[in-house]
């Protein structure tokens, strides 16, 4: 199967589980802020991290390129997507929600890339 492909698929289902939670969090939360995407990147921060570690630090088989390419660029890439979360900050700043937008500017990278840490330091603590 080829790289390109093994993405493909990953990507696919990465986006319908984006999609999933998106509509949840439309039900669970309502449209006034852009939970799903917020859910998302958290949850794929986490992800990443844990991926990641477990792939550096963990894990005894080898692993393939295309398993790799598969999880992270295709499967976490279609999961989590930064253009979402940029699209939603420019709805919510155009809306005249300044606060708002700012708020969920700084909350998703910060939050984001602290799941990511802690996702490497669970791993690690295994060792």
């Amino acid at each position: 199967m080829t790289k390109t492909l093994l993405v493909f698929l990953g990507s696919g289902i990465g986006g319908a589980a984006r999609y999933g939670v998106n509509v949840w969090s439309l039900k669970a939360f309502g449209p006034h802020f852009p939970a799903g995407t917020f859910i998302v990147n958290i949850a794929g921060g986490l992800a990443m991290g844990l991926l990641a570690g477990w792939l550096a630090f963990r894990a005894q088989l080898p692993w393939s390129q295309e398993l790799r390419l598969f999880l992270t660029t295709g499967l976490l890439g279609g999961f989590t997507t930064f253009s979402a979360f940029s699209l939603d900050a420019i709805v919510l700043y155009e809306r005249g929600d300044l606060g708002l937008a700012a708020l969920y500017v700084v909350a998703s990278v910060i939050l984001s890339v602290a799941a990511l840490a802690i996702g490497l330091a669970v791993v690690r603590s295994f060792s």
